[in-house]
């Protein structure tokens, strides 16, 4: 008969503690102020949120839908448009040649 060491404390691995911050999302905020003689010389807000992207969605955060370095459909369209104007510019160049 062997005996469990029981414990109230359950021990986690990294991949669950950030599956957990990726499901209910962190913020950590923090602000530096530099002064001399109560003068603001320099303050810095920082702000970072970390959550899954399902998360982020549900919370209204999706900037990255309409960034256009990170989207290719707006790249697709723009590629779209550019091509259809060079075909009618050269269906225009060979009817001209006919």
């Amino acid at each position: 008969m062997s005996s469990e060491i029981s414990h109230g404390v359950k021990s986690s691995s990294l991949a669950d503690i950030l599956e957990r911050v990726l499901d209910k999302g962190i913020v950590i905020a923090g602000d530096i102020k530099i002064q001399i003689a109560d003068i603001d010389l320099l303050t810095i807000k920082i702000r970072l949120l970390v959550a899954s992207v399902d998360k982020a969605m549900e919370i209204g955060i999706n900037w990255w839908q309409n960034d256009p370095y990170l989207t290719t459909s707006t790249k697709t369209k723009e590629l779209e448009e550019e091509n259809t104007k060079l075909k009618q510019k050269l269906e225009n160049l060979e009817a001209k040649v006919e």
